[in-house]
């Protein structure tokens, strides 16, 4: 049963990969990259690595995942990663991606941000808290729920968006915790809570971002 806190929780695993793990998945990535010349069009669009890149990542959630079931009991798989490159002048606008299926299948607890490169300035992680009632939908889940009976949900507001959900989120007065993780440290955060990614002010940032299903 998956509890409330969960999707709200912040937690970090450091040392993800190994280094010779982390020097494999950045030439996979690097050649890839090459052969595809793939570009985000915007910001926040990701991108599918390839099976060899999936495999070293899914060996290392298999490895942190005693980890991150001290914060976040109910996990039981990942979903495929994608992977972002941000450049000068990008960043991720506040969002809440929430809990938007309620029935039987693996429901989405938290995220986890792997970060393979640090920008050099800027392109900092950030959560936003909040105590305001207008981040929050009128749901509870009731005794058929993979959450506890209770549990409450927020918003979803995505990248995707409209202008008026978003401008409502810009009001909503809420507390930024911003953090500068190295590189290697893996980021876990519940579903629940408003995040993104300040602007990339000089360098590259690189990561790769995965869901955290219950079982």
């Amino acid at each position: 049963m998956i509890h409330m806190t969960e999707t709200l929780a912040v937690h970090t695993i450091e040392g993800f990969l190994t280094p010779d793990e982390t020097a494999e998945l950045r030439k996979l990535l690097d050649e890839h990259l090459a052969t595809t010349g793939w570009t985000p069009a915007r910001a926040s669009d990701g991108m599918v690595p390839p099976g060899p890149v999936q495999d070293i990542l899914a060996t290392a959630f298999e490895r942190a995942l005693p980890a991150v079931r001290r914060v976040f009991p109910s996990v039981a798989a990942a979903t495929p990663w994608d992977y972002h490159d941000l450049g000068p002048g990008d960043r991720i606008d506040p969002h809440v991606h929430g809990v938007s299926d309620l029935g039987s299948g693996p429901q989405r607890v938290a995220r986890v941000a792997f970060h393979l490169q640090e920008a050099e300035r800027g392109g900092e992680f950030f959560v936003d808290t909040c105590s305001s009632g207008a981040l929050w939908t009128d749901r509870t889940a009731g005794p058929d729920s993979a959450f506890a009976p209770g549990t409450r949900f927020t918003r979803e507001i995505s990248h995707d968006a409209g202008p008026e959900a978003l401008a409502e989120l810009d009001a909503i007065p809420r507390t930024r915790w911003t953090s500068a993780p190295p590189a290697g440290t893996a980021v876990v955060y519940g579903a629940q809570l408003v995040h993104g990614v300040q602007t990339v002010r000089e360098g590259r940032l690189r990561k790769l971002i995965t869901n955290l299903l219950d079982g």
